[in-house]
């Protein structure tokens, strides 16, 4: 079983785990005969899906579509989104699950987290 990885943290992807996998290939058109290579699965954790898509376009045609693909993924269900906060919320247990939870109060400075 091959050893996936998120593309934009490295984090490792256990199999069965959420994540969202691009898979790019090329294929000519038009030349006989016709050549096709291997297809590549890109990876990329609930967390950094959800940053991807949030933020600005990446440079670059290719970046550009796959981005685009990935803020479909990200709008279309909010499954991806709860993903990526549940795996805040186990990983680094900071994050309340409501209001209510935790007692986070103002430090004074200002601070953003970053994927």
């Amino acid at each position: 079983m091959e050893h996936l990885y998120c593309l934009r943290c490295n984090r490792e992807l256990e199999a069965g785990h959420k994540s969202v996998a691009v898979y790019m290939f090329a294929q000519t058109v038009g030349i006989r005969p016709r050549q096709k290579s291997a297809a590549k699965r890109i990876c990329f954790c609930p967390q950094c899906s959800v940053s991807l898509a949030m933020g600005p376009p990446p440079e670059g045609a290719l970046n550009v579509a796959a981005w685009q693909m990935i803020r479909e993924l990200v709008g279309s269900d909010p499954a991806l989104n709860q993903a990526a906060w549940e795996n805040l919320r186990g990983v680094i247990g900071l994050l309340p699950s409501n209001e209510t939870d935790g007692n986070l109060r103002p430090t004074g400075t200002a601070g953003y987290f970053e994927f």
